[in-house]
């Protein structure tokens, strides 16, 4: 039985991935013009910024500025304020499912909330935002999922989630929690969903209109114990 609708930010909310990943790529280029990085910053996909640059400076030996991390987060939120969109349908979708609904992300929770206000989003979610910043580890562990249903007073397996990246999943999962992924975003490669569904996750939807009849099955109690 589900009785709490809880999603991701970056990729489900808004369509936010693709723009982050280009601010990364040219940072980090003007920063170091001798490496192409277009291979690993598709690796970007679903982790916290800070521990994507420690996984950059370990792969290519780089000592990066002492500022690096607070001069790309500077520039990713200038471009997601001048040019950030709201998945498409996802107003109308949330608005039709009657779940009390909450956001977790990896992303910094002034990112998040200023994100979410950006989506006209804000009256849905209301004060209902949790963000890495808040727990020890962020995802792919569980901890901030965990966080989130001990705020909101509810019990992990009576949530359900809805994810882009495997990392949001796992965490999900990892915490008690019912999954879906969502694939139609823009930064989402070719072949995604086959590859989520060789790992076991089956509730998989590509457009936002979707979600509320996937929700409502949840909530008539469909999915028994089937996490994804």
């Amino acid at each position: 039985m589900i009785d709490h609708l809880i999603c991701d930010c970056d990729g489900v909310l808004v369509d936010s991935e693709v723009i982050a990943d280009r601010v990364l790529f040219e940072t980090l280029t003007r920063t170091f013009p001798d490496i192409d990085f277009r291979a690993v910053v598709k690796s970007a996909f679903g982790q916290q910024t800070s521990r994507f640059l420690d996984d950059v400076a370990k792969r290519f030996s780089l000592t990066m500025p002492d500022d690096f991390l607070d001069t790309i987060e500077h520039n990713v939120d200038a471009a997601l304020a001048a040019s950030v969109s709201p998945i498409n349908g996802v107003r109308d979708a949330l608005r039709q499912i009657s779940l009390p609904a909450a956001v977790v992300s990896n992303s910094r929770f002034a990112r998040v909330s200023a994100s979410v206000r950006r989506a006209g989003l804000d009256t849905i979610f209301g004060a209902r935002i949790f963000s890495a910043d808040q727990v020890a580890r962020p995802k792919p562990y569980p901890d901030v999922y965990l966080f989130a249903a001990e705020q909101l007073g509810v019990e992990p397996s009576r949530c359900i989630v809805v994810e882009d990246s495997v990392s949001g999943l796992n965490a999900a999962r990892a915490a008690g929690m019912k999954t879906i992924a969502f694939v139609g975003a823009s930064h989402i490669p070719a072949g995604y969903a086959k590859v989520l569904r060789n790992m076991g996750i089956s509730r998989i939807i590509e457009r936002m209109e979707q979600l509320p009849a996937l929700v409502a099955a949840g909530v008539r109690g469909e999915f028994g114990d089937v996490q994804s």
